[in-house]
C-alpha cells in the first residue's frame, strides 16, 4: 500500500498499537495525549474546528489512575486520542455543525456515539470540521478556511468528515469518529488516503436520543488501517433500547474477524457510474481499480462484472429524501439568513415536496434496495472506486451561485458512494493507490462492499489488501 508524504515514524502509531503500549507501561496516557494536543495545534489542513487542551489532559490524568487498579482491565482503543466530529454532541464542548447560525452553540450531554467511545477509554481532544449540517461532500463551513488533504493543502479534504479525514491522514492522531450519510466517511477517507467503513444499516445506533430516520446515515471511524476500524466497530456496535434497526451480532468480535482470510470469494467490479450519467472517470482511478482488481485474482479470487443496477433517473429518490432531512434540520430562529447558499437551496427544494412525494420516494428506496439484491446477491463483494477523481482543487465543486449545479457536480464526483447508503450495506474505501497529478502524489480510495450484515468478510479482506500491500 503506497503511503502519503513526509509523515515521521514516531506519529505513525496505529490506535491498536498506541493502547498496547499504554496497557504495558512503555507510554502513559498522558504522554500519548500531549503528544496530539501538540500535533493538532500544529495541523496545517484546517481541520480543527476545536482543541480541548484542559480536558483531554484531565481525562488522561483520570485514564492513567485507572491503570492502578489490578482488577481492571482495558479495551484495544484504551487511551488513543478520538477526536468528535462537529456533528455529535460531546459534553462541554462547542458543536456548530459548520453552520454560523449554531455559533456559540455548547454541548451539555454526550450522545450515544461519543457514549460509545468514550466507555471504550478513548480521548475526545477536540471537534474537527464539517461543512455546513454534513450536507455537501467537501468541506468548505461558513467563517473557516476550506479543510485540505495533507497531500496538497490545495486540494478538499473531502466531505462531510474532512476533518476527522484529514487529522488521521496528517498523522495528528490514529483515530477519529466521523459519520455517513451518502458517502461521507469514505469520501474523505478517499482525499486523505485513509481507512473509512460505513457500517450495515443499524449496526451502529443513534441511540438514546438520536433518531434513524430514513436508515441513510451511521455513525463510524476514520483510521490508518483496517484492524483499528474493526476495533472501533466492536465498540460502536453496541446497541441501545428501541433500536428501530438493530442488525444481528455477528459470530465473533470484528476485530477477530481480521486475523481470518478470506476463502475464494465471487467479485463483482463495478465501473460504470450509477447514480450520474455525466461522471467522467479520471484515468488515475481507472488504472487504480485494475490494479485492484488483478491483486485479488492473484489472491485467488473469481472476478466477474458487476451491472450497474439503476440508473440516474431512478437514484432521484435520494435526492427527495436528502432535501427532506436538510428542510427538517432545526435552525435558530431568525438564522435562516445566515446558512450558505447551498443550505438553503436544498432546504427550501425539501420543503417543495408534499408528504406523498416522501412517500414515494421511500417506497422507490426500497425498490432500489429489491434490484440491487437481485443483481449483485450472487457476488460476496462489489468493488468499485471510491470517487471519480482525486481529490479536487478547493472549490471545484461549491458553487454559491447556483446551489443546484453544486449538487449535480457533487454526484459526478460520487457516482458510487450513496448506492451503499440506500441500500443500507456496508462498504470499506480502502487507501490502496496513489498517482502522480499535476507533480503530486495524491491518494485514489477502493471501495468494496458486501451484503447487509457481512462487515466481517469487508473486513477480513481488507486485512488480506493492506497486507498484500
Amino acid at each position: 500500500m503506497d503511503q502519503p508524504p513526509d509523515r515521521p515514524g514516531t506519529d505513525r502509531l496505529t490506535a491498536l498499537q498506541t493502547s498496547s503500549r499504554i496497557i504495558s507501561g512503555d507510554l502513559s496516557v498522558a504522554e500519548v495525549v500531549d503528544q496530539a494536543l501538540e500535533r493538532a495545534h500544529a495541523d496545517a489542513c484546517n481541520a480543527w474546528t476545536f482543541i480541548d487542551d484542559e480536558g483531554a489532559r484531565r481525562r488522561a490524568r483520570a485514564l492513567d489512575a485507572r491503570l492502578t487498579d489490578p482488577d481492571f482491565h482495558p479495551g484495544p482503543l484504551f487511551g488513543v486520542p478520538c477526536p468528535i466530529k462537529d456533528l455529535n454532541e460531546c459534553a462541554g464542548l462547542p458543536m456548530e455543525s459548520g453552520s454560523a447560525a449554531l455559533a456559540g452553540h455548547v454541548s451539555e450531554r454526550d450522545d450515544g456515539v461519543v457514549t460509545r467511545l468514550k466507555e471504550a477509554g478513548t480521548v475526545p481532544i477536540g471537534k474537527t470540521t464539517t461543512p455546513e449540517f454534513g450536507l455537501p461532500c467537501y468541506t468548505e463551513p461558513a467563517g473557516r478556511p476550506a479543510t485540505v488533504t495533507p497531500f496538497d493543502h490545495t486540494r478538499m479534504s473531502g466531505g462531510s468528515s474532512g476533518g476527522a479525514a484529514a487529522v488521521v491522514g496528517a498523522g495528528e492522531v490514529p483515530i477519529a469518529q466521523g459519520s455517513d450519510g451518502g458517502g461521507s466517511i469514505r469520501i474523505p477517507a478517499s482525499c486523505c488516503g485513509v481507512v473509512g467503513l460505513k457500517p450495515s444499516r443499524g449496526r451502529v445506533s443513534w441511540g438514546p436520543d438520536g433518531v434513524d430516520g430514513p436508515g441513510l446515515a451511521t455513525a463510524g471511524v476514520l483510521t490508518r488501517t483496517v484492524r483499528d476500524t474493526a476495533a472501533a466497530l466492536d465498540v460502536l456496535s453496541v446497541g441501545w433500547p428501541g433500536d428501530p434497526f438493530p442488525a444481528p451480532r455477528p459470530a465473533g468480535s470484528f476485530l477477530a474477524a481480521c486475523e481470518h482470510a478470506p476463502a475464494r470469494l465471487r467479485i463483482g467490479v463495478l465501473a460504470e457510474p450509477v447514480i450520474s450519467d455525466a461522471a467522467e472517470i479520471h484515468p488515475a482511478v481507472a488504472a487504480a481499480l485494475s490494479r485492484t482488481v488483478a491483486t485479488l485474482e492473484g489472491l485467488g479470487h473469481h472476478i466477474e462484472v458487476a451491472p450497474r443496477p439503476f440508473g440516474a433517473q431512478e437514484w432521484a429518490a435520494f435526492r427527495c429524501i436528502w432535501a427532506v432531512g436538510a428542510a427538517s434540520i432545526p435552525v435558530p430562529a431568525g438564522a435562516e439568513e445566515r446558512l450558505l447558499p447551498y443550505t438553503r437551496w436544498l432546504r427550501e427544494l425539501g420543503l417543495s415536496y408534499s408528504g406523498v412525494r416522501l412517500a414515494e420516494a421511500l417506497a422507490g428506496v426500497q425498490r432500489l434496495t429489491r434490484t440491487v439484491c437481485r443483481l449483485w446477491d450472487r457476488f460476496d463483494v462489489v468493488v468499485s472506486p471510491t470517487l471519480a477523481q482525486p481529490p479536487l482543487p478547493v472549490g471545484a465543486l461549491r458553487d454559491d451561485a447556483d446551489p443546484a449545479a453544486d449538487f449535480d457536480a457533487q454526484c459526478d464526483f460520487t457516482p458510487w458512494t450513496s448506492v451503499w447508503n440506500l441500500t443500507g450495506r456496508p462498504v470499506i474505501s480502502l487507501p490502496l493507490h496513489t498517482a502522480a497529478i499535476d507533480g503530486v502524489e495524491l491518494p485514489i480510495g477502493i471501495m468494496l462492499g458486501a451484503r447487509m450484515g457481512e462487515e466481517a468478510l469487508l473486513l477480513a479482506l481488507g486485512c488480506q489488501l493492506e497486507d498484500a500491500g
